[in-house]
């Protein structure tokens, strides 16, 4: 699986450029603000029809522009694609693969897989619980499509149950709505326990072995999957996961009414991470935090591999710098397979690490 060709015209601050790259390594650098990250985020959003870095697709059409195009020609399961997406202003965006209409991001991630790592991924274990379904929800919106819809549901689900939470003191007959509102969400929610419980069950395999390849075996690493205190078993089916769900929300009925707030369900779902049986959040180093979060994102890519026979495009912005000679060296030594692109401040220093392409970006344009 790789990226061939990338056509940015407008996104961020590109002009319009076309930009041919290596199926294996890719070294982008140059100064600050020039325009690194544009170009990886440009190239997630084109698996998966979300930005990494924001959640406003406007945001990321250009200052003074009305649009933003972005055209990938891509390879992935011995076939040939090209994904196109164009990001209006007052429209609606429009995507086609192979000029056939895609209606969500899941028929981009058909095609095309990332794993994007970015430095404050490093910070990733001591970071509140958000961050952590973040990861999950990045990874499994690509890997799984029915968790994509999902995830779609719920969110609309509980932003409109939070509203009726809100405004029921002042309109308290939104409340006989509550019903079908929590019903749904118990619905959904299983969903996305099942596959949540799946994922970080094959994280915990692969992030153990890189942990201890990379701390030379003088340390573990556990993870374990945290959801709705009233689900003792998250892998049960999905009929025991809905009467679980139901029943915690009974429990928090009256909660949920004083404080107007939605305190049932998997919106807040953590991943607990232990090293040598100590929370990593509380107890470790910060570099046993920073090694357990490139486990992390190592064992997200070999979840791709293993899932779809290929490993996803890799992309490391700018996180070599903030790691030590030795964590750069085994991280180098584990992507050495698959399409990289790595970005830095000094392209010189990577290119004695790494053959391929070296680009270097300048004012949003890249040579």
């Amino acid at each position: 699986m790789r990226i061939n060709e990338l056509t940015l015209e407008g996104f961020r601050n590109y002009g319009c450029q076309t930009l041919s790259f290596d199926e294996k390594n890719n070294v982008i650098y140059g100064e600050n603000a020039q325009g690194k990250t544009n170009l990886l985020e440009a190239i997630v959003y084109l698996s998966c029809g979300r930005s990494p870095r924001t959640r406003m697709d406007r945001e990321l059409i250009g200052f003074e522009r009305d649009f933003a195009r972005l055209r990938g020609v891509i390879e992935s399961r011995d076939r040939d694609f090209v994904t196109e997406i164009l990001l209006q202003r007052r429209q609606r965006r429009k995507m086609t693969v192979n000029g056939v209409s895609a209606k969500n991001g899941s028929a981009l991630s058909d095609v095309l897989h990332t794993v994007f790592f970015a430095p404050e991924d490093l910070f990733l274990i001591r970071d509140g619980a958000s961050a952590r379904r973040r990861f999950m929800d990045a990874s499994l919106c690509q890997l799984r499509p029915r968790y994509a819809e999902a995830l779609a549901e719920y969110s609309r689900l509980y932003e409109h149950k939070t509203r009726i939470l809100r405004d029921s003191a002042e309109y308290p007959h939104l409340l006989s709505t509550l019903p079908d509102f929590n019903a749904r969400l118990c619905q959904v929610g299983a969903v996305l326990i099942h596959y949540r419980a799946r994922f970080c069950d094959e994280l915990a395999l692969h992030a153990r072995q890189a942990h201890g390849e990379c701390s030379g075996g003088r340390e573990t690493l556990d993870i374990q999957y945290k959801t709705v205190s009233g689900i003792a078993d998250p892998f049960t089916d999905h009929a025991a996961l809905v009467e679980a769900l139901s029943a915690h929300q009974q429990d928090h009925y009256e909660a949920e009414l004083a404080s107007r707030m939605c305190l049932s369900g998997p919106h807040k779902d953590d991943i607990e991470v232990a090293i040598n049986g100590r929370s990593a959040r509380q107890f470790c180093s910060q570099g046993q935090v920073r090694t357990a979060a490139l486990a992390l994102k190592l064992a997200e890519r070999e979840i791709h591999k293993n899932t779809f026979g290929e490993y996803p495009v890799m992309l490391l912005d700018d996180v070599l710098s903030e790691l030590d000679p030795r964590r750069q060296e085994y991280v180098l030594n584990r992507i050495s397979e698959g399409q990289v692109f790595i970005t830095c401040c000094e392209g010189d220093r990577l290119d004695t690490l790494l053959h391929g392409k070296v680009f270097e970006v300048r004012e949003g344009i890249v040579t």
